[in-house]
């Protein structure tokens, strides 16, 4: 069967393709040897300025040569060394050989065997792997975030001024406005995704067991951990030393613990959404065609938010795994993190579906101010607050258990009950003018 949108096993692959098909770049396995390509290229290039079997290549000319080969990597380049994969069963012995092969055709042979010179798989792998992670960062998830941001900021600004109760425990309570309520989402969001970019993006370079033991044998005075250090910097990285054969992840983990934060808050946001919704205080836009249920014809569901709330609870799930696996390894080394380090697109990708949906959501979001006003003007006991608050002010006496009693007693508080209820206090006429100024619409904090 061939493999497109339809047949794809994932839903990242298939019916959310549209939505996640930037992250293939860095995150396929083509992205993922085109990545190694360029740090053999790289290393290579770099050797070429330090060590003198190589000084005849540092031209120019020659190096733009060298450069050419990352530099203008195509899916044929990635079928190829497939194609090698299968004699050698070694994806980064493969890479290896590609490269020497197009050294040969470069007449660069007699250079070749500095292809991957004293490095261990591992170098490759965990140098271009939070390298794609950092780009696709920047490229794609902190700029998608950046916009949501902003859009809920619109919002806020937009709503500012709109009065609306509010629910504590899922009861009435003292009223809040409904731009300050998103205000709550958007600074818990930009607090973390401010962490979240300050969190260092780690590679390991170090050979076959961190000491770089194979460079200091053959060249015994150069100083090698400076020139990993240099080079990994270089990428826009820090290097991780000492090590063992791997990255131990620690950064990496802390970066999925830091979305595994803001998925959260994203999905908390997604269900006091979805809530408001369901009491009506906002509606949606109706897209001519679109149907809410396949029995009922009158509903409009709120589905992005759902599908954003199950993606994002999915990426966390799977950011949870791998900030928990990936630091473990057996000794010096064992082989389970290669193929769960596979897998780091994928709560990314479900990350992004779930940005995009949220976005889309709020787009068909329309606030329903009648709703709203009704909602307050049926709850007047909300004021109670402000009343006992002021009459402590004026330290009359236990004016919380007066409010209490007077509101606790299953009648419905109204403006007129509470109208008379002021009349009969014993406080000033300047006071009293005072409180019948308040209203569940005023009583709204700054």
């Amino acid at each position: 069967m061939q493999l497109n949108e339809l047949t794809a096993i994932s839903p990242i692959d298939g019916r959310y393709r549209k939505s996640t098909v930037e992250l293939s770049k860095y995150f396929s396995e083509a992205g993922l040897i085109r990545y190694r390509v360029f740090i053999e290229i790289k290393y290579f290039k770099a050797l070429v300025k330090v060590l003198p079997q190589l000084k005849d290549l540092n031209t120019v000319a020659n190096l733009k040569k060298i450069e050419r080969i990352s530099e203008g990597f195509s899916i044929s380049d990635a079928e190829e060394i497939k194609e090698i994969e299968k004699i050698t069963n070694h994806d980064v012995k493969a890479v290896e050989y590609f490269i020497k092969k197009k050294f040969d055709k470069l007449k660069f042979s007699k250079y070749s065997e500095f292809v991957h010179f004293g490095l261990t798989s591992q170098d490759i792998n965990n140098s271009a792997i939070p390298l794609s992670l950092k780009e696709s960062n920047e490229m794609i998830m902190f700029k998608e975030l950046d916009i949501l941001i902003k859009q809920l900021k619109s919002l806020a600004k937009s709503w500012e001024g709109i009065p609306m109760l509010a629910r504590t425990h899922g009861q009435a309570a003292s009223p809040t406005r409904l731009g300050k309520e998103m205000v709550v989402f958007i600074e818990r969001l930009n607090v973390q995704l401010k962490q979240l970019k300050h969190i260092p993006v780690s590679a390991k370079f170090g050979g076959a067991t961190g000491n770089l033991n194979a460079h200091y044998i053959a060249y015994p005075n150069m100083n090698w951990h400076e020139f990993a250090g240099d080079f990994i910097r270089d990428l826009g990285m820090s290097r991780s030393y000492p090590t063992t054969q791997i990255e131990h992840y620690d950064n990496l983990s802390a970066m999925f613990d830091a979305y595994k934060r803001i998925n959260t808050i994203l999905i908390d946001f997604c269900r006091d959404i979805w809530t408001y919704i369901s009491i009506e205080y906002f509606k949606q836009k109706i897209k001519e065609g679109e149907v809410g249920s396949s029995a009922m014809p009158h509903k409009v569901n709120p589905i992005d938010f759902e599908n954003a709330e199950g993606n994002l609870m999915l990426a966390n799930s799977q950011f949870e795994f791998l900030s928990m696996k990936l630091p473990i390894s057996r000794l010096q080394r064992d082989l389970t993190d290669s193929t769960v380090l596979r897998n780091i697109g994928v709560p990314l990708a479900h990350t992004l579906i779930a940005y995009r949906s949220i976005m889309k959501g709020l787009g068909k979001l329309i606030v329903n101010t009648s709703r709203i006003q009704a909602d307050l003007e049926d709850n007047w006991a909300v004021i109670a607050e402000a009343i006992q608050t002021i009459l402590r002010r004026e330290q009359i006496e236990k004016p919380y258990e007066l409010l209490k009693n007077f509101t606790r007693n299953n009648q419905k508080m109204t403006r007129e009950i509470f109208r008379s209820f002021i009349v009969e206090l014993p406080v000033s006429d300047q006071v009293k003018k005072e409180l019948m100024n308040i209203s569940p619409f005023n009583f709204v904090g700054k």
